[in-house]
């Protein structure tokens, strides 16, 4: 079964050193996303539909929002992965234009060859990380000259906007946002498709083709990305029991919510919660 070895977390969003051998489902963030093997097994992740190979030379780069997902080859040994959940607000401190680290198109592609200087500020990271874990303002200082590195080589950051003003994005169909807030505000409700299509005034199938084209993802994948970032944010920062964050996010039995968070995250809320709270125990 993976473990979370250590979770850290901040206004940078995420970081994540998983010991993974346990596959996960097809799934989304609204994050910029990287992935950097540590040790163990060479690995592999599916994006969108094509697979990209995880390696001590490659890294594995996910736009917001687009689908993928990791699959464990049983025969081979596990790896350790530092996984990178950022928010694009945070990297807008280092330009106006890396805020585009939440949609389409920030990566050019999914997977590429890394630099001697990536490979050693992931790897200074993941180690301080485990020596350290309550050392929070040094390692968000490597994090930042890490993404730094991993932008300025696997995207045409120099043709990004340097202006907040030159950054307003088409507002998509209001059909569809509309449908959004509602999912947004009744995340414990549950996937009523059907439901959606109508707020929309859509035919069912209509709707799925328009919601996909405009957010990336299908509807009910989009809601299990709102329902898991609720989820996290509560195993992370609320005191309340498991139980009752999962019955709070509609689940019928703890025992549903914590197979949905094991099948996103690789690992239970349970464990999630006891290895973040290292970072905050000093």
């Amino acid at each position: 079964m993976s473990k979370a070895l250590r979770i850290a977390h901040g206004a940078f969003g995420r970081v994540a050193l998983l010991d993974m051998d346990y596959s996960l489902v097809r799934h989304a963030h609204p994050h910029c996303h990287v992935l950097l093997k540590v040790e163990g097994g060479d690995t592999q992740f599916v994006v969108d539909d094509a697979i990209y190979p995880l390696t001590d030379t490659s890294a594995v780069l996910v736009n917001g929002w687009q689908p993928h997902s990791y699959v464990h080859v049983p025969e081979r040994p596990r790896t350790v992965i530092l996984a990178l959940y950022i928010e694009p607000e945070w990297l807008q401190i280092f330009r106006p234009g890396w805020v585009a680290s939440g949609g389409p198109g920030f990566f050019s592609r999914p997977a590429s060859e890394i630099s001697a200087r990536i490979r050693s500020l992931a790897m200074n990271l993941a180690a301080d990380m485990m020596a350290r874990p309550d050392c929070r303002t040094a390692h968000e200082e490597t994090l930042s000259d890490l993404m730094i590195a991993v932008i300025e080589r696997f995207t045409p950051w120099k043709s990004f906007p340097a202006s907040i003003r030159e950054l307003r994005a088409a507002s998509g169909d209001w059909r569809i946002r509309r449908v959004i807030a509602a999912m947004r505000r009744e995340i414990g409700e549950g996937d009523d498709v059907s439901g959606w299509a109508k707020q929309a005034g859509l035919s069912r199938a209509h709707f799925f083709r328009l919601f996909e084209s405009s957010i990336g993802v299908p509807p009910k994948v989009y809601m299990n990305v709102l329902r898991m970032e609720r989820a996290v944010e509560l195993v992370l920062n609320r005191p309340q029991s498991l139980s009752d964050i999962s019955s709070e996010l509609g689940f019928a039995e703890p025992a549903h919510f914590t197979r949905f968070f094991r099948n996103h995250s690789g690992v239970n809320p349970r464990e999630f919660r006891n290895v973040s709270r290292l970072a905050t125990a000093h």
